[in-house]
C-alpha cells in the first residue's frame, strides 16, 4: 500500500462531521475530482470519479446522511495498465444536483446566469475547522505524498489556475509554503519541505500518517548525520595518512643526503620517532618524547624537518 493511499484512507475515517464541514469536505473533492454532465433535455448532472473505495463510500454517506441525496454508485475497470477499479458517484437531477452544486459552491448565480465558480468562497470555509477539512477534501480529490523513504512531495491537482492559486492561499493562511506550477493541462499545489509535509498532514487529520512520516524523517536524519561523521572521520584520516608519508619521505631524504645527526636535537628526536612509529598521531608521537611536547609542538619540528627536505630538492641532492 502507498504512503498516500494510507494517508487517504486514515482521513476517510472520520465521517462525523456537522453540516457546514460536510459541505467544505465536499466542495473541495466535488471540485477537484468532479465533472459536471449534461443530459438529454438539458438536464444537469455531476460525477466523483475516483480509484479508492474509501472515498466512494465518505462521498456516498455524507450526501445520504447530510443532504439527503441518494447517489448512485459504479464500478469499472480504469483504462491504466493497472486495471484498477474506478469509482462513479451520481447525481442526477431528481436527486437535487442542482441545489447541491448550488450549496457546495460548485455552481454560482451569475446575472441571473449558473456558471461554474472557480473560486473558494468565504462561505465555504467560514472558520478554521471548515478550511481543515477544505483541504481534506482536495486532497482526497486530487491530492498525493510520495514515500518518505525516497522524497518529501506533497502535491493537489487541480484543472484551474484561479482554483489552483485559491488552494495554495488557503494552504498558506496557517503558515505553509505551497507553490503552483503548471503540469501539460493540469495546475499542480506542490510542497516539497518534510517539515511542511508534516505539518498539512496534521492540518487534514492525518496523525498516524505524520508520525511514521516523522519516525522516517528522523532515521533518515540521523543515517545522514552518520555519513556525515564518516565521510569527515575518512577525509582526516586520509589527511593524516598523507601527511604522514610525507614526513617519512622526507627524514628518510634528509637520512640519505645528509645523515639525520646533522639534525638539531629537538628534530632528530622527532624524525627517529616517525620513522620509527610511521602510523601514530601527532599526538601520540608527541607522549612518546621527554618530556612530552603538545601536537603543535610535534607538528612544527616535522614542518621544519619538511622544510629542510625541501631545500635539499632544491639544491639537487
Amino acid at each position: 500500500m502507498s504512503f498516500s493511499l494510507k494517508v487517504k484512507n486514515e482521513i476517510c475515517r472520520y465521517t462525523e462531521l456537522e453540516k457546514d464541514e460536510a459541505i467544505a469536505l465536499l466542495s473541495a473533492i466535488m471540485k477537484v475530482s468532479g465533472t459536471l454532465t449534461l443530459g438529454t433535455n438539458r438536464h444537469i448532472g455531476f460525477r466523483v470519479t475516483t480509484e479508492n473505495p474509501a472515498i466512494a463510500r465518505l462521498v456516498f454517506k455524507l450526501l445520504k446522511e447530510k443532504f439527503n441525496i441518494h447517489s448512485k454508485i459504479l464500478v469499472k475497470k480504469s483504462n491504466s495498465l493497472k486495471k484498477n477499479n474506478v469509482y462513479l458517484i451520481l447525481i442526477n437531477e431528481e436527486a437535487g444536483v442542482k441545489q447541491l452544486l448550488m450549496q457546495v459552491g460548485v455552481l454560482k448565480e451569475d446575472d441571473s446566469f449558473i456558471a461554474i465558480d472557480y473560486s473558494i468562497s468565504d462561505k465555504i470555509v467560514k472558520n478554521e475547522k471548515c478550511k481543515r477539512l477544505y483541504i481534506r477534501g482536495a486532497f482526497l480529490g486530487g491530492g498525493s505524498v510520495s514515500n518518505p523513504e525516497k522524497t518529501y512531495h506533497l502535491e493537489f491537482v487541480t484543472h484551474d489556475e484561479t482554483y489552483a492559486a485559491s488552494l495554495s492561499n488557503l494552504i498558506n493562511s496557517f503558515g505553509l509554503a505551497s507553490k503552483v506550477i503548471q503540469r501539460k493541462s493540469s495546475y499542480v499545489v506542490y510542497i516539497k519541505e518534510g517539515e511542511q509535509i508534516v505539518d498539512l498532514l496534521n492540518i487534514i487529520g492525518a496523525h498516524t500518517s505524520l508520525l511514521e512520516l516523522e519516525n522516517v524523517r528522523i532515521m533518515k536524519e540521523m543515517r545522514n548525520n552518520v555519513n556525515r561523521l564518516v565521510n569527515c572521520e575518512t577525509a582526516n584520516l586520509s589527511k593524516t595518512v598523507n601527511a604522514a608519508v610525507r614526513q617519512v619521505e622526507s627524514i628518510k631524504l634528509i637520512e640519505r643526503e645528509i645523515g639525520l645527526k646533522r639534525l638539531p636535537k629537538n628534530l632528530r628526536e622527532i624524525a627517529e620517532l616517525r620513522l620509527a612509529y610511521p602510523d601514530e598521531s601527532l599526538k601520540e608521537l608527541g607522549e612518546m618524547l621527554i618530556p612530552a611536547v603538545g601536537k603543535s609542538g610535534v607538528n612544527h619540528r616535522l614542518r621544519r624537518i619538511e622544510k629542510i627536505a625541501g631545500e635539499l630538492k632544491r639544491e639537487g641532492r
